[in-house]
């Protein structure tokens, strides 16, 4: 039996939109702070939220988008997001004040949620139902692979190029997102039954898909774990002497999940999620204690390469898992939900943790984290592990 077709035109191309948004974020995440204090005169508080603004930005596009996107349609959406996400780009190029680099910010951050919100709706569209665990898979790639070229080339543009060249470059990206979106087909849906279609203006449902809801819980707070990852490996590497080593720790990382998400995606289509979901939470867990023990650089790579099979594998199989308890016409809020909580814990979890590592060491913060995320296990099996068997058979 022929396997559907996966790698299609749209495929190829909603996966290289969406790579390109999240190498710009990731690029630009790494130098704005910098940037803010360079040009500005910003203060480390002011350097902080430029950077942390974009979230919220990202956060509230998202939980806009999600309710309207198939009221609009899922193409337009993408379309009115990628223009207002080129806009927002050409802003930065205007240098006023801190003010206006916060409002410029927050108002790319909107943009990003809509486009990206309208990426994975889409892609979860196309994606043939009997391979929507790889092809979840194989899309999120795209993430994974920016968030480890986007700050390489951020930081090298830094100390080799003006800010007015970085901005250019980001520009061009969004550009050519914005060129290369064009030839997307994205197939019509079928109109929605008058029960469905007949909601509560200010009902919850019209914001946050329900079902996606426990999944998504779990996602914040592995999110939520990484984040400390995200925000002070850097600080963690000056600590023990391996700043060399770190500089190579998200390529790892991002190598680990390129080469496993392939067999991971096909396992949970073929087998369930929880065959991907325990082996991911294992392997999370000694990354992070790895992490909190490395004393040389082998250690230090080591933990990146399992946090790359944990919580890379564990980041697309949620994903999958909100999409396929979703019905089709729920996608979009079924994505925008699933971001909505992943955004939250990667973008609040890093001022929170803040409080935590003025008591004590960052070794001392990724093994209680460690523990965490095994605790997180058993709210996985509680939420969904427990019902995937049945879920498998009415699939």
């Amino acid at each position: 039996m022929n396997k559907p077709k996966l790698w299609s035109k749209d495929f190829i191309i909603v996966s290289t939109v969406n790579f390109f948004l999240t190498l710009v974020f990731y690029l630009l995440i790494v130098i704005i702070g910098v940037y803010a204090v360079d040009q500005f005169h910003a203060t480390t508080s002011q350097a902080g939220l430029v950077t942390g603004i974009f979230i919220i930005g990202t956060l509230i596009g998202r939980l806009t988008v999600g309710s309207q996107i198939d009221k609009i349609g899922r193409k337009k959406t993408l379309y009115i997001g990628l223009v207002l996400y080129v806009i927002t780009m050409i802003m930065y190029f205007i240098q006023l004040d801190i003010n206006f680099l916060l409002i410029t910010r927050f108002l790319h951050g909107v943009m990003l949620g809509i486009a990206s919100t309208a990426t994975g709706t889409i892609v979860a569209q196309i994606i043939p139902k009997t391979r929507k665990g790889e092809g979840i898979g194989y899309y999120s790639m795209s993430s994974t692979l920016a968030t480890a070229i986007g700050p390489f080339i951020g930081i090298l543009m830094s100390q080799h190029a003006s800010y007015v060249m970085i901005f250019s470059l980001c520009l061009g990206l969004g550009i050519f997102s914005l060129v290369t979106a064009f030839f997307l087909n994205v197939p019509k849906l079928e109109a929605l039954p008058s029960k469905e279609s007949e909601t509560k203006l200010l009902s919850i449902s019209n914001f946050i898909e329900r079902k996606a809801i426990p999944i998504a819980i779990v996602t914040l707070v592995v999110g939520f774990c990484y984040s400390s990852v995200l925000s002070y490996i850097n600080f963690y590497a000056i600590e023990i002497n391996q700043v060399a080593a770190a500089s190579f720790f998200f390529l790892v990382y991002s190598l680990a999940v390129l080469f496993s998400r392939p067999f991971t995606g096909r396992l949970m289509d073929l087998n369930g999620a929880n065959y991907v979901m325990y082996p991911a939470f294992i392997l999370y867990t000694i990354g992070l204690f790895l992490l909190s023990i490395a004393n040389n650089g082998f250690l230090l790579l080591a933990a990146g390469a399992l946090l790359g099979l944990g919580f890379g594998n564990m980041q697309s199989c949620t994903q999958a898992i909100a999409i396929k308890l979703t019905p089709p016409h729920r996608m979009g809020l079924a994505t925008s939900t699933f971001f909505i909580f992943l955004d939250a814990g990667l973008g609040f979890g890093p001022y929170l943790l803040g409080f935590a590592v003025t008591y004590m060491t960052y070794g001392n913060l990724y093994g209680i984290l460690s523990g965490v995320v095994l605790l997180t296990t058993f709210l996985y099996f509680l939420l969904h592990g427990r019902r995937e068997k049945e879920l498998m058979k009415e699939s």
